[in-house]
Order: structure tokens, then sequence, then C-alpha cells
């Protein structure tokens, strides 16, 4: 007689499989700001990218042939190939301003869609109401935007350094110009942080999108022009005197020309006098009561400390403007 064996328990319900597991992703904040603000910060991608390609394509692709044919003239009679060199230095100089001028267009965003947006429509009152303090809502705000601020445009700094030096070769040594004074160091990298905090700024101040985009981006277009004016003054110039004044280097950048009376006064009135010109520069002071020349000029060996002066106001703005957005942003939650 065989044991009975007991009856099969029934099969039960299947249990649906669990969600995949997936790695860690941002959160709070953090994650709300890259969901809203996903298409812009794919735009700047697209835009360091672009520039950064073009920029390369100038530096290993079209200098290979403005060599080349520069090469080819010079066997031919010693010409020196000038079309193929301007296309190479306006190409770069295009590229220059729209690095040098991207401020402009992150003042915009920060003003009108970052922070403006946010408090016209409510929506950040009422993250406020949840888990969220105001004061980590904005911070969330910045700190994503200017992360990818500060490596995008440390890559645009990296190449347009590498392409501008090799354009030094071809067309000559314009460092003071404002484009390559901006665009060749730290400075660009700081006027995209000032413009960050200047559109947080406005956007808090004006709770209105449009009005802040109007404010933030007149106040930096004003900003940028008016210390491409005063960064030559913030260093002490050179003052070369005598026959040094009457050849300055081509690459120095020229500020004031003038002669040295007998009294020891400085007159700028020299009608005949001209520095590219091969003549005897005491005919032009002989006479009329001055007695030497002078010239005042910043060397290229000026680049760094007028770059790092520039750099030091563009950074005390934006740390300015940014306690000034955390103190208002402390006043409006109350």
């Amino acid at each position: 007689m065989t044991a009975a064996t007991a009856p099969a328990a029934p099969a039960g319900p299947a249990t649906p499989p669990g969600p995949a597991r997936r790695g860690p992703r941002p959160r709070g904040p953090v994650w709300t700001v890259l969901r809203l603000h996903r298409p812009a910060l794919l735009v700047w991608g697209a835009y360091v990218l672009g520039m950064a390609g073009w920029m390369l394509w100038l530096r290993i692709v079209t200098l290979d042939g403005v060599r080349r044919d520069s090469d080819s003239c010079a066997r031919n009679g010693g010409c020196v190939d000038i079309e193929s060199a301007m296309s190479y230095g306006t190409a770069l100089s295009t590229i220059g301003t729209l690095v040098s001028y991207l401020c402009y267009g992150v003042a915009a965003w920060a003003g009108a869609a970052l922070i403006g947006r946010e408090l016209e429509r409510g929506t950040a009152q009422l993250a406020w109401t949840q888990s969220v303090t105001p004061t980590r809502w904005l911070t969330a705000k910045l700190a994503l935007p200017a992360v990818a601020l500060v490596l995008g445009t440390t890559v645009l700094v990296l190449l347009y350094r590498s392409a501008w030096a090799a354009d030094r070769s071809i067309l000559g040594d314009e460092w003071y110009y404002p484009d390559p004074m901006v665009n060749r160091g730290p400075l660009l990298v700081a006027y995209a942080l000032c413009a960050l905090a200047v559109g947080a700024l406005a956007g808090l101040a004006l709770k209105r999108a449009l009005p802040a985009l109007a404010v933030s981006l007149g106040f930096m277009v004003w900003f940028h022009l008016w210390l491409d004016e005063l960064t030559p003054e913030l260093w002490p110039a050179t003052t070369l005197t005598g026959t040094a004044a009457s050849r300055l280097p081509m690459t120095a950048e020229q500020l004031d020309l003038g002669a040295i009376t007998a009294t020891g006064a400085r007159v700028d009135d020299l009608t005949c006098f001209d520095a590219d010109a091969d003549i005897d520069y005491t005919r032009c002071v002989s006479g009329k009561g001055f007695t030497d020349l002078y010239a005042e000029v910043h060397p290229e060996s000026h680049f760094w400390p007028l770059h790092l002066m520039t750099t030091g106001i563009v950074l005390a703005v934006a740390l300015l403007a940014t306690t000034a957005t955390f103190l208002l942003l402390r006043r409006r939650a109350r």
C-alpha cells in the first residue's frame, strides 16, 4: 500500500516583476532644474560643441591650407597670400565676438526663464510650500547652470587660445583688442557667472520674465562695453621717451603720444609726427619749445595683469549680485 501524497497547493497569482533597478539620478531641486531647463542646457551644449568644432576646423584644416598657400606664394617670388590669411583671421574674429558676448544670452535666459518666469507663474512659491526651502531652491537654480557655464567656457577659452596663437604668425599680434582680452583667460568664465547672477537678481527683483530679460541684458551690455574702455587704465602704463617713443613696438598698445616741453610739461599736439614713417622726429619738436617725445604704452607683458584685474572686477560684481539675490529672497520668503 502506497503512502498517500499530499495534494499540491494551488498556485497563486504570479507576482508581477518589480521595476528594473535604475542607477542613481538627481532628485529634489536639482532634478527639477534639469527637467525644467533641459532645452536651455541642450542649447548651451550645442553652442559649445559648435564653437569648439569651428575653432578646431580652423586650427587643423584651414590653417594648414593657409600655410601651404603662403609657402607656395613665397616660392614664386616672395609674396604673401593675403586673401587666405585674411579669411582665417575674419573667421576667428567672428568666433571671438560670438564667444566674448555669450554673457548677453546667459543674462537674458537667467532673468527671463530661470527666475523671472518661475516667480511670475507662481511655481517658485508652490515649491517653497513643499519640503524645499527658498534658499535651497535658489541654490539649486544657480549651482547647476554655474557648473555648466564654467565647464563650457573653460573649453572655449582653451580652444580659442590655441587658434588665436596660431593666427598671430599670420596676421600679427593684437592682444589688446577686446575679444582676445576677454577670451584668452578666466575673464570669459567670470563674465558668464556674472551674467547668471545679474539675471537671477533681476528676475527675483522684478518677478516678471520680460522686464527681467530687458534689465539684465541691458546691464550686461553696458557693463561689458564700459569695462572694455576701463581695462587699459587698470594697470600702470609704460612710458617711453626719445627714440623709443618714435618707434613703438608693433605688439604694444599705444595709449598716449606727445612731446615734452622745455619746462617738462607734456603736449599732445604733434602734427608732423608719424610713428610708422621713417622720418626724423626731431623736426616735429624743434622750433616749438619741445625737447623730447614721449609715449605711454602697454607692452605685451601687461596682458595678464590687465586681464586678471578685469576678472577681479567682474567676479566682485557677480559676488555682490549673488549676495543681493539671496538677501532679497530671504525678505520675499518671509
